[in-house]
């Protein structure tokens, strides 16, 4: 049987087993997918270990500080320095980011491409506004006070690799006037405090649909209040389920139908909802 695993440092709860491990059934495959926690002051000497392991994904801390062990890096890894899917194929470990795959998988049926209100800009933020960019967005990013600087740095370093993007930065507090779509990629309203909605009422009611990238709740509140207005809004699960989705075709070429994909997602809510309410 081969292996496949996430490695990570401290890995916590984690929904990724059983994601691919659905994955896998629906496939007809009965393999293992486990976590394997690794120190950070360890990572360096696991090569070996990893070059007799079919696929893995990464996640935090070691996104960056795997890729001197890997012989390759794909166009979505290079793109952000940032790995979390390593496929080995034969011998050779080869580095993808999937996250952004995921991201765009999620949102497809939304207006990325239009006037887009995205709030946080570290992490996966960062990976999203450039993928917004990318898609030919007119993009607003909304920070805290503390992550102007932050901010500012990722404008700077878009319109380096992007003389024509269209974006601005302000704080959460300024933002005014209507966007086609809202993302949310701060933590705001992530279990256990899942009161917190990341815009005000009038800010949603400017905006025409919404993508969380929190996952838990699955419903958060700014989702709850998109689809109280009869908004579309798509919560982070799709997104979680789809880097997966990817991850496969990647490690063994295989292909999954949205009904496939959707009962993959229902799956993961079913256990978010039994395990955290």
């Amino acid at each position: 049987m081969e292996k496949y695993t996430l490695i990570g440092h401290p890995l916590g709860h984690s929904m990724s087993p059983l994601i691919h491990e659905k994955l896998f059934e629906l496939r007809g495959k009965a393999q293992n997918y486990d976590l394997t926690d690794i120190a950070p002051e360890d990572l360096s000497s696991m090569e070996d270990k990893f070059r007799a392991i079919k696929g893995f994904n990464v996640t935090i801390p070691h996104k960056v500080n795997i890729i001197p062990q890997l012989d390759e890096m794909a166009d979505s890894a290079k793109r952000y320095n940032s790995v979390n899917c390593v496929d080995n194929k034969d011998g050779r470990l080869i580095g993808y980011n999937t996250d952004c795959d995921g991201f765009l998988l999620s949102v497809k049926d939304m207006p990325l491409g239009g006037k887009v209100l995205l709030v946080g800009c570290g992490g996966v933020g960062r990976m999203i506004a450039v993928e917004a960019v990318r898609h030919g967005a007119d993009l607003t990013i909304a920070h805290i006070p503390e992550a102007q600087a932050q901010a500012e740095a990722l404008c700077n370093e878009i319109r380096d690799s992007y003389p024509d993007a269209k974006l601005t930065a302000v704080l959460t507090g300024d933002i005014s006037g209507s966007f086609d779509m809202l993302i949310n990629a701060s933590p705001v309203g992530m279990y256990p405090k899942t009161d917190a909605c990341p815009v005000s009422d009038e800010v949603i009611n400017n905006c025409g649909c919404a993508f969380d990238v929190v996952y838990n709740p699955v419903e958060t509140v700014l989702v709850k209040k998109f689809r109280a207005l009869g908004k579309r809004a798509v919560g982070g699960v799709a997104m979680l389920v789809y880097q997966a989705v990817k991850a496969h075709e990647i490690w063994d070429g295989d292909f999954y139908s949205a009904e496939e994909i959707n009962s993959v997602i229902k799956a993961v809510e079913d256990r978010v909802n039994a395990d955290f309410t």
